[in-house]
């Protein structure tokens, strides 16, 4: 029985699509989300409650949710694959990468989408528009410190793992390519580098098909 993959294109399960493929792990994928409910977004909920995607059902039924977590299972599952380092201080790095994506920037864009979530009352727009504000200025600075800190792991990596895989997708939301193209162009360029490759590329242009690819030029970054 191949795995049950719930997501919807120009998502975040882009990232789980990429690794399943790199892993060579067959799956079938469910194509809901809270914004394109259907018959299946009820059989998600049974699943995870919060109606998330991507969320990831093993043939044993075990459904995993959090695009970390699933990257984090896909890797240790599959070690084969390349998606965690072997080495066991690569690996760490790894593993503290995906949380920081997860529990910052993931984070932030949750509140910049969705600000009323978090205001009393949920209507006041100046309220909400100070938030949404605060929470792009967050994100962004986040982003410098992931390439600071990080950066070197994408230079390196021949291929992509979990943590280039899931910076890669998180990255293309709020503005924060645009920033780090502007304070981090080594990153950005590495970024692109991740987009370029062939199996990425392949997902990519089903979740964004009115994307062109990266071309040579564009992967050039001789700035931090």
């Amino acid at each position: 029985m191949d795995l049950l993959l719930y997501g919807m294109k120009g998502s975040g399960s882009a990232a789980v699509e990429a690794a399943l493929e790199l892993a060579g792990v067959p799956f079938r994928l469910i194509p809901t989300a809270t914004w394109e409910r259907n018959a299946a977004y009820d059989d998600l909920l049974k699943l995870n409650p919060l109606g998330q995607i991507p969320t990831l059902v093993l043939p044993d039924g075990t459904a995993i949710s959090e695009s970390a977590a699933i990257l984090i299972h896909l890797g240790l599952a599959h070690p084969a694959s390349g998606l965690l380092p072997q080495e066991a201080s690569a690996r760490a790095r790894a593993l503290r990468g995906l949380a920081y994506v997860a529990a910052n920037c993931y984070a932030a864009i949750g509140v910049i989408d969705y600000p009323e979530r978090w205001t009393l009352p949920a209507d006041d727009t100046a309220t909400n528009e100070r938030v949404r504000a605060g929470a792009r200025a967050r994100l962004h600075a986040c982003w410098s410190a992931f390439a600071d800190v990080f950066g070197e792991e994408f230079a390196s990596r021949e291929a992509p793992g979990a943590l280039e895989l899931f910076a890669t997708i998180v990255s293309k939301w709020s503005g924060a390519r645009k920033h780090l193209a502007d304070h981090r162009s080594a990153f950005h360029a590495a970024l692109l580098r991740v987009e370029a490759h062939p199996v990425v590329a392949k997902v990519l242009a089903r979740h964004w098909p009115w994307v062109r690819a990266p071309r040579p030029w564009d992967i050039r970054g001789t700035g931090s």
